[in-house]
């Protein structure tokens, strides 16, 4: 680069003063939120092109990666009537090589022009003898600028439509980030050189330039590991202060009463499992604690989560305080009401249920109960946290499914409680890079044992052409006093189109394959009323076979659901089908999981074969991590969550882990950011961090 004498610009400097960039290459940086010199070189690379060896064409042959100079020779495009084609020839001093573009045949014969200098990257292939690359990544070089192009490991950009109408391909993008680059003196560290020697990181400085323009690729590595140990750091560092302010938060503690919590317990007709023993204990050092509860409870499905919370709501209610628990759907909420009433009943202690769809007249006198704290345990949806919701003395909150909500969901709930103990529930189980990244505020409980009494179900692939095997398989078991689940996957975004499937798939086989059995179809498009009453007559047996979207994912409990059949499995998650598969094994009768796939694709049933090896919703969870990434088991709900530029919570355990410790250790020692040595950490994050903790704070 550049002597110092040529920088005068800095990081806050705006985009459009930067040399080749002007007002309408500006305004569409400026769509993707690229405003100064700073947001320009925090657009990190997609990937990387390996042009530190350069091969003669002369001497490249067959199946050879290669990186290649030359000048473009001639340059054709063939009509076809299944598509165009272009062809080029590349040369060089030694040879020529032929170039084959089959996509975007229109858009590079404009491109390219007879007497371009190109570099190619691609591998060589035979055409009639002669060397040829198809698809063959390139850029255009003018002569002063092979410098930046040959020679290291080039950086290959993001590119939106908006980019490549303003003339700003990779070539351009290259140019004007090391123009940015040349024009700023050194960038300042947030992390002195002690810090830096402790965790073992290069400089900002150091990092934000050879994430550009690395000389090797060891500096890339190191470059890269700083950056990302950055995003992750400064993340682990609001959920550090987010813990810290629950700690600083102070509540009556909850004497561990065991009238109610002991009653439950002797009317159970089985043994609470070692890890659920473990997690009550460390539910009652909470409630005994004067900082509130804020505990995730994780486990695989089938565990029995429900019951654990019904024990610490049991000890909650002894002490004269509410507890409300929260559902993401009304099904799921009536399941759950059903179970509360169940055991609270017994003892005398009066459950409600609160859901957006009861009639008025049910509300007025549910919400008089809550008011006056006639009811002691509230169930239900959104609704719970409604303006027109006034709790006596809301102690306990918890909420199920809890990836299903957002942080402000929880938090709009919590400010109605007078002793905002918090707990969360999980039956998906998250891998643990997940788990602290998301939810690493909360103190984290695992229930990872079976009941011993739960029956294995058995799990297999059925092939494409083999489905009436499964249906004969499915009526055998209806004979044998089973029940069946036969699920579809979402076809597309289109509610209407996973609704028409099922309907479609319902008929059929209420037609054709099982005209002597009782069939109900539920969907989330049925009314309330219609869908409580498909449910009731599938849990008392009226109904032998339940065609069913992914509603059934959580909510059903049913002992004598003994068969599940998923349709198309090759679109679900396998944590989601794990999911599914809880849905039956809840009973003494025996159970099967039929996975059933019109997929010819060799990996398909390569995929689904951990779900046939293994009942560890933590393993599966991991492979389905790797394949599907994290939206699988967050989705929409935390869309206001952090999006990082290059960091990967796939691949990057260890620099979380890293990560996580330093930056606790840091808030532990220095809540406020206020020490000298921690200055420009506590500006880092005020500038980029701040606004999302005080979102998703409790005030």
């Amino acid at each position: 680069m550049s002597s110092p004498s040529s920088q005068s610009n800095t990081l806050e400097t705006e985009i459009q003063f930067i040399k080749g960039v002007g007002p309408k290459r500006a305004r569409a940086l400026e769509s993707l939120n690229i405003y100064t010199i700073k947001d320009l070189i925090y657009y990190f690379p997609r990937k990387y092109l390996d042009r530190t060896s350069l091969s003669l064409i002369g001497d490249i042959s067959e199946e050879q990666e290669v990186n290649l100079v030359g000048r473009v020779k001639s340059v054709s495009l063939k009509r076809m009537k299944k598509g165009n084609f272009v062809t080029s020839t590349l040369a060089d001093h030694t040879g020529s090589v032929r170039l084959m573009w089959f996509n975007a045949a229109d858009y590079i014969h404009q491109s390219l022009k007879v007497g371009d200098l190109l570099t190619v990257h691609g591998k060589v292939a035979a055409y009639k003898g002669n060397p040829q690359i198809v698809h063959p990544e390139y850029d255009k070089l003018n002569a002063n600028e092979i410098s930046l192009t040959t020679g290291f490991i080039i950086p290959v950009y993001p590119l939106t439509d908006e980019l490549k109408k303003s003339g700003l391909d990779n070539r351009n993008l290259r140019k004007i980030i090391y123009l940015a680059l040349d024009s700023l003196n050194e960038v300042e560290d947030h992390f002195n050189e002690n810090k830096r020697d402790e965790y073992d990181i290069e400089s900002l400085n150091y990092s934000l330039r050879n994430i550009h323009y690395p000389k090797n690729f060891e500096v890339l590595e190191k470059s890269t590991y700083r950056l990302k140990f950055d995003e992750h750091f400064f993340l682990q560092m609001l959920l550090a202060k987010r813990k810290q302010q629950i700690k600083e938060n102070k509540c009556e503690p909850i004497e561990f009463k065991t009238r109610s919590y002991n009653k439950i317990i002797d009317n159970l007709n089985f043994e609470l499992t070692g890890s659920q023993k473990l997690t009550m204990r460390e539910i009652v050092d909470d409630f005994l604690s004067q900082n509130p509860m804020n505990r995730m409870i994780q486990g695989d499905v089938g565990c029995g989560k429900t019951i654990v919370s019904i024990l610490s709501a049991a000890i909650v209610v002894d002490n004269d305080y509410q507890v409300a628990i929260m559902a993401p759907t009304d099904l799921l909420a009536k399941q759950l009401y059903k179970n509360f009433k169940t055991h609270f009943k017994k003892i005398k202690i009066q459950c409600s249920l609160l859901t957006g769809s009861i009639k008025s007249h049910e509300r007025k006198n549910v919400l008089a109960d809550i008011k006056s704290g006639n009811t002691k345990i509230i169930i239900g949806t959104h609704a719970l946290f409604q303006k027109d919701v006034q709790y006596k003395n809301l102690g306990f909150t918890v909420i199920d499914e809890q990836h299903r909500f957002g942080v402000n969901q929880r938090q709009k709930l919590l400010s109605k409680s007078v002793n905002p103990n918090l707990m969360a529930m999980t039956a998906t189980p998250i891998p643990r890079t997940l788990a602290i990244t998301y939810n690493g505020d909360m103190d984290i409980s695992i229930i990872d044992e079976l009941p011993k009494n739960r029956p294995e179900i058995h799990t297999s692939f059925i092939e494409k052409d083999n489905l009436s095997t499964a249906y004969n398989f499915i009526r055998d078991q209806i004979k044998e006093g089973g029940q069946t689940i036969i699920v579809y996957p979402l076809i597309s975004e289109s509610e209407k189109h996973d609704l028409s499937a099922a309907e479609e798939s319902y008929h059929y086989l209420k037609k054709t394959i099982f005209p002597d059995q009782n069939i109900g179809l539920v969907h989330g498009k049925l009314d309330d009323e219609d869908k409580n009453n498909v449910m009731s007559r599938f849990m008392n047996g009226d109904i032998n076979i339940l065609v069913s979207t992914t509603v059934v994912e959580v909510g059903i409990d049913n002992p004598t659901a003994n068969v599940i059949l998923i349709n198309n499995c090759e679109r679900f998650g396998l944590s989601q089908m794990h999911q599914l598969r809880g849905r039956v094994g809840r009973g003494v009768l025996k159970s099967y999981c039929l996975l059933h796939s019109d997929s010819e694709s060799p990996n398909t049933k390569d995929r689904l074969e951990i779900l046939v090896k293994s009942r560890n919703g933590f393993e599966i969870a991991d492979e389905d991590l790797k394949l599907r990434g994290p939206g699988e088991f967050f989705g929409e709900k935390q869309s206001g969550f952090i999006r990082f530029k290059i960091a990967d919570l796939i691949e990057d355990g260890p620099i979380i882990r890293i990560a996580r410790t330093k930056a606790f250790e840091i808030i532990n020692k220095d809540a406020n950011l206020s020490l000298e040595k921690n200055i420009l950490i506590k500006e880092k994050f005020d500038d980029e961090y701040l606004d999302l903790f005080l979102k998703t704070t409790v005030n």
